[in-house]
């Protein structure tokens, strides 16, 4: 295999990628109290990137490189940088891919720290100009390990001082003596601060550490130095001497450091400390330099999932992993990936809640529906007092007759009605709602089997939408929970459709003709079914998600692009999708519904569970443009 297919392959892999940067060496250091100035530039700057693809600032999802200890790839005259330009080169050729904000040295960077060893690794490091931002703290090996932070001249300052990093846009400001910084960043749609602290940082850099901290009292901050806790050979952590004095002097009382890490032993380790607020701070050892070749260029990946609440953690070497397979010796193929629990694993973090103490969420602020309705748009309801007026208090019923607005204008109200013998506790209104959804409202239907009950929403008999054809195409969107626990039969129950038969609009592919030519619906797996009976042919496609979850909302939707459909849960593609042709939707000019699905023109059982913002356009829409944004 090439290395260009041998990357190939790597990028099907389950590793988290990075890239990072190097910007060239610019203007003085900025002192602290002209940080903030500089940090609000981040923002922006940070997104143009360079290298492998554009940066996503927003998205949830991104990734934090960390490289330990690299000093015996420049040592003395065995030096051998190109482990570590491989790591750079593939770093900066995955940027855009698995967006990666940062990437952070944990200090011995060299042997000996000598000017010639020095200038190599710099040289290394200019690799990553102009691409992706990131930090060089100093180890004891790349200074006089009996001094501290106040030491003055030496050349590694002179190669990786704050003139570095001036030209970064995430560089905040460093120390007055040069040997600590720290830069803000934009990531999954808010700021982090990252913190590089010199092997041994002194009273006075305790405090300008500390202030750090008080100039941005909202991010949260992730803490790197050299030497922070040392680990047994079964991977449990402890802090080191230093560490307990960095732990005392700065971590355990500022809630915002809820990630330090640190190198200098082996093996690698972690643990979780707990801090003066009551919270977790995760205290973790990357180091592999007593591995095979000084621990090749091997990095660590930081996945920071969001929208899940975890960082997923994985280590490999990227200078083994570009060469053939065929061609690897044992030791290289033993060390291109490690998953051991200290090298591959993941932390489960509520970030909101972790982060509550000193930045508390705001959720996001309902949307006008002007600002929702895109060219296209032939239908939407929403629940909130703009399309369901006088909507009332949580768990007050919607009574029979109620109208919910088409906000379009086009005449596609719905009117409220209970199914068979069903009681007012059959639809209520209720304040939940997605977190990424326009109006802060939706509606409770109580629906069930044995007897069958329920309630639904239906347009009128002349409403526009009963006879629409969408042969150019269609999207429709709705917010869904199913509540926990899940209790009782409701296998098929529908959650919206048209009504009629598909037989009678001339089908003859279907399970039944008297299903309904168009309807999404849960099994009893609880797995989304989307089935359509396409205007133009004589076919029944039908998408099929996976089980979805109870407890939670999710978004729904339905993109045909005139040719086939797709389905999308939470703005994910899901698998079966069918590849039939499927233009158009066979309606027969009958009411469309939201809260239940017909058989042979009866209605059975009806939803259990919230429906929320749900609409309708004439055209293919991309995941962005959802009702909820998503990446």
């Amino acid at each position: 295999m090439s290395t260009a297919d041998s990357r190939k392959n790597l990028d099907r892999r389950a590793l988290l990628q990075a890239a990072l940067v190097v910007p060239a060496a610019g203007a003085a250091a900025t002192a602290l109290d002209t940080v903030p100035a500089r940090a609000a530039t981040a923002t922006a700057a940070a997104t143009a990137g360079g290298g492998g693809g554009r940066f996503d600032t927003e998205g949830p999802r991104f990734a934090l490189a960390v490289l330990p200890d690299t000093q015996y790839l420049f040592d003395a005259d065995s030096s051998d940088p190109a482990p570590l330009r491989e790591t750079f080169r593939y770093l900066v050729s995955e940027r855009g891919e698995s967006n990666i904000a940062f990437m952070t040295h944990l200090g011995d960077v060299t042997e000996h720290g000598t000017g010639e060893e020095i200038e190599l690794a710099a040289d290394t490091f200019r690799t990553l100009h102009g691409k992706v931002p990131y930090s060089v703290l100093a180890g004891n090996h790349d200074i006089n390990g009996s001094t501290d932070d106040q030491r003055g001249d030496s050349a590694y300052l002179k190669a990786f001082g704050p003139k570095r990093y001036s030209s970064m846009p995430t560089f905040g400001g460093a120390s007055p003596d040069g040997y600590n910084s720290y830069h803000v960043l934009r990531a999954a749609g808010r700021e982090w601060l990252i913190l590089a602290l010199d092997w041994r940082v002194s009273d006075r850099g305790l405090r300008w550490a500390r202030g750090v901290l008080d100039t941005h009292p909202s991010l949260p901050a992730v803490l790197t130095t050299h030497d922070l806790a040392w680990s047994d050979d079964d991977g449990a952590a402890q802090l080191s001497d230093n560490g307990k004095r960095l732990w005392d002097g700065l971590v355990r009382g500022n809630d915002q450091i809820f990630l330090a890490l640190g190198g200098h032993y082996w093996p690698p380790g972690r643990t979780v400390l707990t801090n003066d607020a009551g919270h977790d701070v995760h205290v973790q050892i990357t180091n592999y330099q007593d591995r095979y070749y000084g621990g090749a260029g091997m990095i660590r990946m930081y996945g920071f999932d969001l929208a899940r609440g975890v960082i997923d953690v994985e280590t490999f070497s990227p200078w083994f992993l570009a060469r053939d397979p065929a061609k690897r010796t044992p030791l290289e193929a033993e060390t291109i990936e490690l998953t051991g629990p200290v090298d591959r694993f993941s932390l489960d973090i509520d970030f909101a809640e972790r982060f509550a103490s000193f930045a508390p969420a705001t959720p996001p602020a309902p949307r006008p529906a002007s600002a929702v309705m895109p060219r296209g748009t032939v239908a939407y309801w929403r629940f909130d007092s703009s399309g369901l007026p006088d909507a009332g208090r949580a768990g007050k019923p919607v009574t029979d007759g109620r109208v919910a607005r088409d906000l379009t204008g086009n005449g596609n109200d719905l009117t409220v009605r209970r199914l068979h013998a069903s009681g007012a506790d059959a639809l209520t209104w209720s304040a939940e709602h997605h977190l990424g959804q326009p109006a802060h409202a939706s509606l409770r239907f109580d629906g069930g089997k044995a007897p069958d009950r329920g309630a639904v929403l239906t347009t009128a008999a002349n409403a526009p939408l009963n006879s629409a054809t969408f042969t150019s195409g269609y999207t429709i969107e709705t917010f869904v929970k199913l509540p926990e626990p899940f209790a009782g039969d409701h296998a098929w129950m529908g959650i919206l459709s048209w009504e009629g038969r598909n037989g009678d609009a001339g089908k003859t592919t279907g399970w039944s003709p008297d299903e309904p030519t168009c309807s999404l619906n849960l099994s009893p797996e609880r797995f989304l079914q989307f089935v359509v009976y396409p205007q133009l042919q004589d076919a029944d496609p039908t998408s099929w998600s996976h089980a979805v979850p109870v407890g939670r909302w999710m978004h729904i939707a339905l993109v045909n692009d005139g040719r086939r459909t797709v389905m999308y849960v939470d703005g994910s593609k899901i698998a079966r999708n069918p590849a039939q042709k499927s233009t158009g939707i066979a309606t027969l000019g009958k009411p469309f519904v939201l809260g239940a699905t017909q058989f042979d023109e009866r209605f059975g059982q009806g939803f259990y569970g919230w429906i929320g913002d749900t609409r309708i356009v004439s055209r293919a829409l991309a995941p962005k443009d959802f009702l909820s944004p998503f990446v």
